[in-house]
C-alpha cells in the first residue's frame, strides 16, 4: 500500500514539474493527475481490506480443523458403552433319536439344511402305490397334496439355510461394528478428519445396507412358507369340492330314483 502511496505522490509531483517550468512559479494543480491518484489510493486500500479478512477466515477455518482433530476424551468417552445386539448361541437339544443336533447344527452355520430337514422330518415314500390307477380327478388330488409336501420341504430347508448363514456372519458383523466404535472414539487426530469421518459413514451405511438385505431374506422365508401354508389350505378345500361332486355322482348312479307314483315302497315292508 505504501509503495502505491508513494507511486501516486511522484505521478502527481511529475504531473506538476511541467507546470511550474511552464508558468514559472508556483504549484499547479492537475485534477486529472490527482483524480487517478486517489483512485488507486481507494484500490489499494480495498486490496489491503480483503486481504486482511481472507487471511482471518483462512486462520479461523485452521483453528477450528485443529480443535476438530483434538477433539477432547470427554466428549465421547461417554458413548462408549452402547448396547450390544448379538445372536446368542443356540441351545442344543438332547438329541434323543440323533436327529435333532443336526438341524441345530444347520440353524448355527447354515450348511447341511437339507438333510437335517430330512432327518429331523418323517421319510416321504414317493408316489403311492396304484397312483397310475386313480382317475385323472384323483391323481391331480394326490399329486396337489404331494406338491405341497415338497414344497414345505424345499422351503424349511431354504428358510434353515437363510437363518444359519445370517447367524454364522453375525461375528463378523459385530467385529465390523466394534471397529467403527473405536475409531469413532479414538483420541488419534488422524482418525478424526473429514475424510476419515466420511469413511466410517460409507462403512456403517454399506452394514445397514448389509443388515435390511438379512431382514428381507428372513421376510421372504417368512412368504414363502405362508404361501405354502396358503396352498395347503386351497388344496383342502379343492378336495372337499372334488370328492363332495364325486359322491353326489356315485350317489344319484347307484341310489335308485323313485318317481311320485312310486312312494308306496317308502311304506312297503
Amino acid at each position: 500500500m505504501k509503495l502505491l502511496i508513494l507511486t501516486a505522490l511522484t505521478a502527481v509531483t511529475v504531473g506538476v514539474l511541467p507546470a511550474r517550468a511552464q508558468f514559472g512559479s508556483g504549484i499547479v494543480f492537475d485534477p486529472t493527475q490527482s483524480g487517478h491518484a486517489i483512485q488507486q489510493i481507494a484500490q489499494a486500500n480495498q486490496l489491503y481490506t480483503t486481504t486482511v479478512q481472507t487471511t482471518r477466515n483462512v486462520i479461523a477455518s485452521y483453528n477450528l480443523a485443529m480443535r476438530m482433530a483434538s477433539l477432547p476424551q470427554t466428549l465421547y468417552t461417554s458413548y462408549g458403552n452402547l448396547g450390544r445386539q448379538e445372536w446368542f448361541a443356540l441351545t442344543h437339544p438332547a438329541n434323543t433319536y440323533g436327529n435333532s443336533a443336526a438341524w441345530v447344527d444347520a440353524a448355527s452355520t447354515g450348511y447341511g439344511a437339507m438333510a437335517a430337514t430330512r432327518s429331523a422330518s418323517i421319510s416321504y415314500p414317493g408316489r403311492i402305490a396304484g397312483y397310475s390307477s386313480l382317475s385323472p380327478a384323483g391323481q391331480q388330488v394326490i399329486a396337489a397334496q404331494g406338491a405341497s409336501v415338497d414344497l414345505d420341504n424345499a422351503v424349511d430347508a431354504s428358510s434353515l439355510q437363510t437363518i444359519g448363514t445370517i447367524r454364522a456372519e453375525s461375528a463378523q458383523r459385530e467385529a465390523d461394528i466394534a471397529a467403527l466404535e473405536a475409531a469413532s472414539h479414538s483420541s488419534d487426530p488422524t482418525e478424526h478428519t473429514e475424510m476419515a469421518t466420511l469413511q466410517r459413514i460409507n462403512q456403517a451405511l454399506l452394514i445397514e445396507l448389509r443388515t435390511q438385505q438379512e431382514t428381507n431374506q428372513i421376510l421372504q422365508a417368512a412368504v414363502l412358507q405362508r404361501l405354502v401354508g396358503q396352498k395347503v389350505q386351497q388344496d383342502n378345500l379343492k378336495s372337499l369340492f372334488v370328492t363332495a361332486n364325486g359322491y353326489q355322482q356315485s350317489f344319484n348312479s347307484v341310489t335308485p330314483q323313485e318317481s311320485s307314483a312310486g312312494t308306496h315302497w317308502a311304506l312297503h315292508y
